[in-house]
């Protein structure tokens, strides 16, 4: 997973987080049953933000950039590169 957002500033009190997820290896229909909101990207993903308080996204190509969305949350609205924070479930240890 890959954090975006004003929860990833230093802003005293961030508004949203946006996340993008990895496809691989996910079980949709599992998935469907369990949080179906990750999959409803209408309505500009309101289901998401009214259950979680931010934006789930698959790590699919951003329309506009052409670009997977893990790479498009690393470039700011003008254009300079910037960090995001990933989260790997399958580390045991954080660095």
């Amino acid at each position: 997973m890959w954090l975006n957002g004003s929860f990833v500033t230093d802003k005293d009190e961030p508004a949203d987080f946006d996340c993008v997820w990895s496809t691989v290896c996910v079980d949709r229909n599992a998935l469907q049953n369990t949080a179906p909101e990750l999959l409803d990207l209408s309505d500009h993903r309101s289901a998401q933000k009214a259950r979680f308080g931010g934006e789930f996204l698959p790590n699919v190509t951003e329309a506009a950039s052409g670009q997977h969305f893990a790479e498009f949350f690393q470039t700011s609205r003008d254009g300079t590169s910037k960090g995001i924070v990933v989260i790997d479930p399958t580390k045991e240890t954080w660095t």
